[in-house]
């Protein structure tokens, strides 16, 4: 797997940074380090010993040098001293090689975790109590410490709950339960960074890039130059844009063209593009040769928080979406949210969908974010993938091959799916999902299993994106029907729908007849 700069952990003495540390290097199958650790290896002292001989003053050009030579090897995860970045050089210096994650926490937690533990910290030692010097080291320290651009708050979480917050700062989501795991990275400017990550990763220098004809227009040749310049052999394979063409026909001209290009087992099919590029690309990948490895470059926002994460492929048949198709994941995911600012407004509502139905499945805070339209975002475009990547990360990683829980990532598509095809594909795929949430949501509160008035709040917040909550008029209701009877998700005829209770908590597998639901579409 490829390996990012070093994540150096930071903050207050007992925060939890040698536990998450251990934690995120066995997740992210990195080499894990502590600082002090190393400083008194090197030294063949404890910490409290080298305090006592040399005084702070010696620790810290000790700190000074064993941080330098940490930091010229292989990236990894560090804990650092809760003084360590005080020195404008190790500031620099730690920054410059990696992303410094500082933790927080309130004085009360940490008192609790530190606990007899202070005894062995000798800048807690003194004659008015511990506790009272680490509450004047917090307040010394407190404007240092909320300096820094990452921090993480870990009071009153689990040790996986930090951890999963940490992966989300970070942009960095390892993916596990396929038959292999890979990773995803959410980073603003990685489009440009994407050659060196293909590079660690690629058995041979050969590669088809595939993007339909925006894509290619605005981004295959960023792609495209370095890799040649790193002696690849690239073949660009152009698609035309538009769900219309995801079939089995335009997967069968990407084969051709992956014969002519050379490709052979050990080659990357490279997509670049939104959902419709990634599902057709990785399913050509999957069949091609009886699998070759592929990688999603998603350039649209519905692609980043739904479609490029869990290994999903397929093309689409006249009967309906998706339905010839393999689970074949990417050997690696790379997220640019800076692409975001080429896209259409359609797209970027369009993508919205996807978030917001990430907010009601697992994330209620990323729900009242959305609330209230693009000014709430403070954290940006960066934070918002991240934020809805995380949600769909965790539910495939606890059920990859989609056999229940896996499911309730399905809300609002049930509908959705039977609505895009009755409009000719005219709706968005995002639309038509808007619209099937909304709809799905009225009739799980009709069945008693959604708090009432969500359906409300979900279509203020859908609005206020430009959504549209209520179908199109002109959409024949045998059209409709028609696209229910073919849903890939009926089992043993009977349509299975995935309907929320409240914001962060969906039920799966509910079943409801094609009419009952239909009713809450036309009326």
């Amino acid at each position: 797997m490829n390996r990012p700069g070093w994540i150096l952990l930071y903050g207050p003495p007992g925060v939890g940074k040698t536990t998450l540390g251990r934690w995120l290097a066995a997740r992210l199958e990195l080499p894990f380090y502590d600082l002090d650790e190393r400083i008194q290896q090197v030294n063949g002292r404890t910490i409290p010993q080298i305090f006592q001989e040399e005084g702070e003053s010696g620790f810290r050009q000790r700190e000074k040098s064993a941080l330098k030579e940490l930091l010229t090897l292989p990236p990894g995860v560090a804990a650092l001293g809760g003084g360590a970045l005080l020195d404008g050089d190790n500031r620099q210096l730690a920054e410059r090689c990696g992303t410094v994650l500082c933790l927080t926490a309130g004085l009360q937690t940490l008192l609790e975790r530190l606990g007899e533990a202070s005894q062995t910290r000798p800048l807690l030692k003194g004659e008015d109590g511990w506790q009272a010097r680490l509450s004047a080291l917090l307040e010394a320290r407190r404007e240092h410490y909320a300096s820094f651009e990452t921090r993480l708050p870990t009071d009153g979480r689990t040790l996986d709950e930090t951890g999963g917050e940490a992966l989300c700062a970070l942009g960095i989501f390892p993916i596990r339960g396929m038959e292999r795991p890979y990773r995803m990275m959410v980073h603003n400017g990685i489009l440009e960074l994407a050659a060196d990550h293909l590079n660690e990763i690629g058995r041979s220098r050969t590669a088809a890039l595939v993007c339909d004809s925006n894509t290619a227009r605005l981004y295959a040749e960023k792609v495209e130059k370095p890799l040649t310049a790193a002696g690849w052999r690239v073949r660009r394979c152009v698609v035309p844009a538009g769900e219309a063409h995801k079939t089995l026909q335009t997967t069968a001209d990407l084969w051709a063209q992956f014969v002519e290009g050379g490709l052979e087992r050990g080659s990357l099919v490279v997509a670049l593009g939104g959902g419709v590029v990634g599902d057709m690309s990785g399913f050509a990948a999957a069949a091609f040769l009886r699998g070759v490895d592929w990688v999603n470059l998603p350039t649209t926002l519905l692609a980043m928080v739904d479609a490029s994460i869990g290994g999903k492929t397929g093309v689409d048949l006249p009967q309906g979406k998706n339905l010839v198709g393999a689970f074949h994941p990417p050997r690696l995911v790379l997220a640019d949210p800076l692409v975001l600012s080429t896209l259409p407004i359609g797209e970027v509502r369009s993508g919205m969908a996807e978030v917001i139905k990430h907010g009601v499945i697992g994330d209620p805070a990323l729900l009242d974010a959305c609330a209230d339209g693009a000014q709430g975002l403070s954290g940006g475009w960066e934070w918002l993938v991240r934020r809805a990547a995380a949600v769909k990360v965790r539910v495939i990683e606890a059920d990859p091959y989609e056999q229940g829980l896996r499911e309730v990532l399905n809300f609002g598509h049930t509908l959705g799916h039977a609505l895009e095809k009755s409009s000719g594909y005219r709706l968005r795929h995002g639309e038509a999902v808007a619209i099937g949430m909304v709809a799905e949501t009225r009739l799980a509160e009709r069945l008693g299993i959604a708090e009432r008035g969500l359906s409300g709040r979900l279509a203020a917040i859908l609005s206020r994106w430009g959504l549209p909550v209520d179908p199109p008029a002109g959409l024949s209701a045998e059209q409709i029907r028609a696209g229910l009877t073919v849903d890939k998700k009926r089992r043993d005829g009977q349509l299975r729908f995935s309907l929320p209770h409240r914001a962060g908590q969906v039920l799966h597998g509910v079943i409801v007849p094609a009419e009952e639901a239909l009713r809450e579409v036309i009326g």
